[in-house]
């Protein structure tokens, strides 16, 4: 080999080692070129509209089969409530009906006719009072809600004008209410009552006789004294019941009805 040919094959083949060298690098830069077209390629896009296609259809699905099932039970309660209406009350039903009921205050079973329930309290001016005490006579017992109160003196003032008349008669009347003996010396000592009155604080008479239940005023429901008026005859039996009583002419209605017996 000549000088020249070798001086060019030497020269030649540094640019040829480069060469060989930058295809490698080049080819590699493709790949990830090619690599990175191909993670964003429509394959890939085409997957997500595909699952999310999916799953509305899905819910759609769900969504008809709830509404179709809630359908279902509608018609049945209202062909078993057609029927149930032909049928007749079951005891559960009346059970529950009953319980829901308010029960009846004591004492308001008490009729015309009855023999009077038994008493004995304490009054003013001290000592007590008892059923027993007035045995062959006519006895009138006015219940009222409080002592000096409007409502109550009146009616109190009333009985004590007709004391008299009552007594000729052949009657007693005694008040009550559940004010303490000394509420009561001070309501006989302010308006100068003649009849006697009756401490109940416990409530017993009062709820014997029918007197004490639930009351309301002013849109409250509260337990307290029924204005009540009770007529018991020489027999020990209870004559006429007065229930809400309204005071204006009570004490004139009590006394005619005694001396109509």
């Amino acid at each position: 080999m000549s000088k020249k040919t070798r001086k060019k094959s030497s020269m030649a083949s540094p640019k040829n080692r480069k060469a060989s060298a930058a295809k490698p690098a080049a080819a590699k830069t493709a790949a990830k070129a090619a690599s990175k077209i191909a993670r964003r390629s429509t394959p890939a896009l085409t997957k997500k509209p595909a699952a999310k296609s999916a799953s509305k259809a899905a819910k759609t699905a769900t969504k008809a089969a709830a509404e179709k099932l809630a359908k279902k039970p509608a018609k049945t309660v209202k062909t078993a409530s057609a029927k149930a209406s032909h049928k007749p009350t079951s005891k559960e039903l009346i059970k529950s009906n009953l319980s829901d009921m308010p029960k009846p205050v004591a004492g308001t079973g008490l009729a015309e006719g009855a023999m009077a329930p038994p008493f004995s309290l304490p009054r003013d001016g001290g000592g007590s009072v008892s059923l027993a005490d007035y045995a062959g006579k006519k006895l009138v017992l006015f219940f009222y809600p409080r002592a000096d109160t409007p409502g109550c003196t009146r009616e109190a003032i009333d009985f004590t004008r007709l004391d008299s008349a009552f007594a000729d008669a052949g009657a007693v009347v005694l008040g009550i209410s559940a004010d303490t003996v000394k509420a009561q010396e001070s309501f006989r000592n302010k308006h100068q009552l003649s009849v006697p009155l009756i401490s109940d604080e416990q409530h017993e008479m009062l709820e014997a006789y029918g007197a004490w239940g639930e009351k309301s005023m002013y849109g409250r429901t509260f337990m307290g004294i029924i204005r009540t008026t009770v007529l018991i005859g020489a027999d020990g039996r209870i004559a006429k019941i007065w229930r809400n009583v309204r005071v204006d002419g009570h004490a004139e209605e009590v006394l005619a009805a005694i001396r109509a017996m």
